[in-house]
């Protein structure tokens, strides 16, 4: 059944004033007066949230297996995430296994009131342990047999490679054959490991600024290599991660740099302790740090959240948008996502001059609020 929606609509072309007409995909974008009511409303619509990297949400964890993916991608799309990448932790093979096999349960699934769950983000193990950060102390070098046999489980989409340990460089090129994005992160490797990985084929960073070399003018490290070569990175908008200067630096630098929550089971949740993987976090004022307070341990935040923290540090919100929903799209080759355009999914989102959500919809379904 066509549902309809009124306001001041982004589309690819800039924003318009009209009415957007949909079922499952998008069918009709109109131009035209808005009634008096949509105007006196002042609501904007935009496309779906995309977010690439999720390890949890609701209380629950991606590698807890079982339905845990169905129940945090539900708890995202309350939030406007209606697309998303089920992220792992460095853990035990068995433990990640697990996980795996749960997300492709849920990928069959396809819950209607939860975000399309697109694949696998396998952060870790395959990382430095000189730059774990919050994850544990499990890493292991990557064979292509290994990640193989992980991809045969569920899709892994996006991949996080420390590119300077042992074989990884040699091994960007077949990942990529295999249709991953690899991802560089948790990584002690220098700027020109950085332009070495890039060259071989990797498409992105992960969680920039977090996890690996910092910036210095003598010694440009992985930063400076994203700043000076990267097209796509990844960055967590909590305003905590990434101080708001250097997200705008990087955002000024990296053309499509695009936000992510490293969402944990604690979003959405009351202060206390909630698993991340195999260890034991605590969420405290808003922050989710390990239970010695030496790291921050992935965010409890919100993409509906990261977009008015972007409006907030002064991104004009057509920008804040695409870098939520376009971009990550077009880091994983999606077409039919991330914009609002006859023909492409339904994934509508509608909010009130505080960017406040009033309703998501997920490929024209709508979702029922908390």
């Amino acid at each position: 059944m066509m549902k309809q929606v009124q306001g001041r609509i982004l589309t690819p072309q800039g924003w318009l004033q009209g009415q957007l007409g949909f079922d499952a995909r998008v069918r009709s974008i109109t131009a035209g007066a808005a009634s008096a009511a949509s105007a006196a409303s002042g609501h904007t619509i935009l496309p779906g949230f995309i977010d690439l990297h999720v390890h949890g949400g609701g209380g629950v964890d991606v590698m807890q297996g079982g339905s845990a993916a169905l129940k945090v991608a539900r708890l995202h799309a309350r939030h406007g995430t209606t697309a998303l990448l089920a992220t792992t932790m460095t853990a035990h093979l068995p433990q990640i296994e697990r996980a795996l096999m749960g997300v492709a349960a849920g990928m069959a699934a396809r819950d209607p009131d939860g975000a399309q769950i697109l694949g696998v983000h396998l952060e870790g193990p395959f990382l430095n342990h000189k730059r774990l950060g919050a994850q544990p102390p499990l890493v292991l070098e990557a064979t292509l047999e290994g990640v193989q046999r992980l991809h045969a489980l569920a899709p892994i989409k996006v991949l996080t490679l420390a590119t300077e340990v042992g074989q990884h460089l040699a091994l960007i090129p077949q990942l990529c054959a295999l249709g991953m994005r690899v991802q560089i992160g948790h990584s002690a490797g220098s700027y020109e490991d950085g332009v070495a990985a890039l060259a071989a084929g990797a498409s992105g960073f992960t969680h920039l600024f977090n996890g690996m070399t910092g910036l210095n003018h003598y010694q440009p490290g992985m930063v400076g290599a994203a700043l000076a070569h990267a097209e796509f990175a990844e960055l967590i908008p909590d305003l905590e991660h990434v101080h708001p200067g250097a997200l705008r630096a990087a955002l000024r630098a990296i053309p499509k740099a695009y936000g992510i929550t490293d969402a944990t089971a604690a979003t959405g949740m009351p202060d206390g302790e909630y698993e991340l993987g195999p260890q034991r976090v605590m969420k405290c004022m808003g922050c989710v740090r390990l239970l010695d307070g030496s790291s921050l341990a992935g965010s409890a935040l919100t993409m509906d959240q990261a977009l008015r923290n972007l409006v907030a540090i002064g991104l004009p919100l057509a920008e804040a948008s695409q870098r939520l929903s376009q971009y990550p799209a077009e880091f994983l080759g999606l077409a039919e996502r991330g914009h609002l355009a006859p023909g492409a999914w339904a994934d509508v989102l509608v909010l009130d001059e505080q960017l406040r959500l009033l309703e998501v919809y997920v490929q024209g379904q709508l979702i029922p609020r908390a």
